[in-house]
């Protein structure tokens, strides 16, 4: 424990902190609002009636002068200069601040600026000077711009997404033959648009992979891709709409395979082909086959998938394609045009 000359010593008489004189605190109080102001990145300037610079804090470029004369406009833009100083002449003359918002030109794109202009008034209510504080709102703008941005994409990729799934209800619907075989298609194509999606939505909305996306459909029915997919030739980069179209492509491929095909046998395999055909912007051929079983052979007819894989899909990527079953091979060949994909 202290004795009472070291307690003394340590916090003043009677055991209080000394008090700061008030010019001490005066100084303490200007140093940590001009930190303050610093760290939040706010400048501000004073100057008087006649509009000559009496200080200046944390004033960053592009206000300062190349040549220090105190003339901080002298690097903007005229007209964004003449906004300012007619800003500062109206606040003089009227007594009632401003607040306004600014861009300039920069290296890396627009930078924007809010800005207040206030009067200071002497003890007598007579305006002695003006005060401007700017703030920089760059980053805000362009994550308030960027939200919009992505707002618009989600709205219109949902319009899309609903017209897809508005044309398969009516194709399954045309082509059930009762409401539980409708309700077991649609749920499942659904649900291959559901997977497509997940791949898109994890990719930023970019699109996806498209050996990615064939593995995960045929992956989603028992099958095991290691074993069962022999996927072979390029894998570009699908766009969003490509990348539902032809996931749900896989998915109608896929389950007629488990159902009729090869799939539907453990041993069974089916080859994927992808090929990049033409010079300059080439088009995507992508190719499926596969062996039937014995007693699929003799069908020789195309199973309930058939519509989406030669109408619905084709015609949503602006591309072509044919389904051909003769004896025991099933191949669907789906051309895809260069805008719905980009290379390496």
């Amino acid at each position: 424990m202290k004795s009472g000359a070291n307690y003394k010593n340590s916090y003043g008489q009677g055991g209080k902190s000394a008090s700061p004189k008030p010019a001490e605190r005066e100084d303490q109080l200007g140093r940590a609002l001009l930190n303050a102001l610093r760290n939040a990145g706010v400048a501000v300037l004073y100057q008087d009636r006649d509009l000559k610079t009496v200080w200046a804090r944390n004033m960053p470029a592009p206000w300062i002068s190349r040549t220090g004369d105190g003339e901080e406009e002298s690097l903007l833009p005229q007209a964004q200069t003449e906004r300012i100083v007619a800003a500062r002449r109206n606040v003089i003359a009227s007594g009632n601040s401003e607040r306004f918002e600014i861009s300039l030109p920069g290296e890396d794109g627009v930078r924007w600026f809010e800005i207040w202009v206030d009067p200071d008034f002497d003890e007598k209510g007579g305006i002695q000077g003006v005060l401007t504080t700017k703030v920089e709102t760059t980053e805000q703008k362009r994550r308030e711009q960027t939200l919009k941005t992505l707002l618009r994409e989600v709205s219109h990729r949902s319009k899309n997404l609903l017209a897809i799934i508005q044309s398969i209800a009516s194709q399954t619907g045309r082509h059930s033959d009762s409401i539980s075989d409708f309700l077991a298609r649609f749920r499942g194509r659904l649900q291959s648009l559901a997977s497509s999606q997940d791949l898109v939505t994890s990719s930023n909305w970019r699109g996806a992979q498209l050996r990615e996306l064939v593995t995960g459909q045929v992956g989603r029915y028992g099958a095991d891709p290691e074993r069962n997919l022999r996927f072979q030739g390029a894998n570009p980069f699908l766009n969003p709409n490509a990348a539902l179209h032809i996931g749900l492509a896989m998915h109608e491929l896929a389950v007629n395979s488990v159902s009729y095909g090869a799939l539907s046998h453990p041993e069974g395999v089916v080859e994927v082909t992808a090929g990049l055909d033409g010079a300059g912007e080439p088009a995507l051929s992508l190719v499926w086959t596969e062996r039937l079983p014995e007693g699929e052979r003799k069908r020789g007819r195309k199973r309930f998938g058939s519509v989406a894989l030669e109408r619905v899909v084709p015609i949503s990527l602006n591309g072509a394609a044919t389904l051909d079953i003769a004896g025991d091979r099933l191949q669907y060949s789906l051309t895809v045009p260069h805008g719905n994909f980009e290379t390496d």
